[in-house]
């Protein structure tokens, strides 16, 4: 998957990175309706709000829903509705989860295109523009445009790891899949919708605890276009702490492993055909994950000396870990267009060594619970984030 993701990564950044700038005055720009669900963000929303209350985008709302927080977050969005015309609140004394949130604030919407942000995001300006041009140009089909999220937190080395594997990992699938038609899943973060297809698809799957993997491919399986445009950054803050990657990278890892056992049946249906390359590299990986770790665990227990151990990781590690830095440097040098990231290519070294593995155990913890939140059901809601510290890069 590595070549293949650096092949991929090398012909969309070819064929579809080398365009000229663009004309800002070319389009009549249609009203956009930005929605901001939030859980217990009093320390990052007002900045979030103030920032898209500036945007340069001739027309457009900002619909923030406070999911039931248990903090201070739903008294500043109404004292911050008093400050902004733009800014209309839904205030809910109950969590039913992010999906529901997003539920009400598209209903409360009244413009076709939706852009969808986290609560601690910072939205580029020109981000908009990048997003609603794909609805414009390239037709009706256009349900979902995605868009390049940039880490805000990079002084840390788990923000720095965090940093590479955007660019490196998550950027170049991203490319990938794009150039074979079909993606995995929008980034949360941020991503833009046609009104319309989301309505075609019942909204986002409330049941879900990845709502934005859940509508992604509810909107493929539609015959909707997903497509992702690298220039419309978005800034975010991660996690800094191992118990902090460890939740946040769970709940990703149980939100594909949910979308696998509801979307089985794309294989009944030749049409689907499109989206079998997706699911397929989506099973492997985790089949991948249990043997590597199966694997390890019977060399390690079987192995008659510490230097065996030694020897059995140097050897074998060695292809996996030069691919991964490959992958690595193409990457970053593609993203360092929009952002310097080649100046954090030496912190790279950290990823195959220790992130890349602890990443391998969070595809066997969440395996469980994928598998039991799908026979319990309900309302998948959300907990508070670990937004690490806030850096002023």
């Amino acid at each position: 998957m590595s070549l293949i993701w650096i092949s991929g990564a090398l012909i969309f950044s070819f064929y579809r990175e080398r365009h000229a700038k663009l004309d800002f005055n070319k389009y009549k720009w249609p009203k956009i309706s930005i929605l901001v669900p939030c859980y217990n963000e009093e320390d990052t929303i007002e900045e979030t709000i103030k920032y898209l209350s500036r945007l340069s985008y001739p027309e457009f709302e900002i619909i923030a829903v406070n999911d039931g927080s248990k903090d201070n977050t739903g008294n500043i969005l109404v004292s911050l509705a008093d400050k902004y015309s733009m800014l209309r609140v839904i205030d809910c004394h109950e969590n039913r989860g992010k999906a529901n949130a997003l539920h009400m604030a598209a209903h409360a919407s009244t413009s076709e295109y939706l852009l969808c942000i986290d609560s601690d995001a910072i939205l580029d300006d020109k981000a908009p523009y990048y997003l609603i041009k794909h609805f414009l140009e390239k037709g009706e089909r256009v349900g979902a445009v995605t868009g390049n999220p940039r880490i805000r937190n990079r002084d840390t080395l788990l923000g720095k790891m965090q940093l590479v594997e955007y660019s490196s990992i998550i950027g170049s699938i991203k490319r990938t899949q794009r150039i074979m038609g079909k993606v995995m899943t929008v980034s949360g973060v941020i991503v833009a919708f046609r009104k319309k297809a989301l309505f075609d698809v019942g909204l986002w799957d409330r049941d879900m605890i990845t709502e934005d993997i859940a509508v992604s491919w509810k909107l493929q399986k539609r015959f909707w276009d997903i497509r992702y445009e690298p220039q419309a950054l978005c800034w975010m803050l991660v996690p800094e702490t191992l118990v902090g990657i460890w939740k946040q990278r769970v709940r990703w890892s149980q939100g594909g492993q949910e979308v696998v056992l509801r979307h089985w049946d794309i294989f009944t249906d030749w049409r689907q055909r499109r989206l079998w390359p997706i699911y397929i590299e989506q099973v492997l990986s985790i089949l991948w994950a249990f043997a590597w770790f199966l694997c390890t665990l019977y060399l390690i227990l079987t192995a008659t000396s510490f230097g065996e151990i030694m020897i059995w990781f140097t050897f074998t590690s060695f292809a996996l870990v030069l691919l991964s830095h490959i992958q690595l440097i193409i990457s970053l040098r593609n993203d360092s267009r929009y952002d310097n990231t080649i100046k954090y290519y030496l912190w790279a070294a950290w990823y195959p060594a220790l992130y890349w593995m602890i990443n391998t155990l969070i595809v066997i913890a969440a395996t469980p619970k994928a598998i039991m939140s799908r026979i319990k059901g309900g309302y998948a809601t959300w907990s508070s984030p670990d937004r690490g510290k806030r850096s002023n890069q």
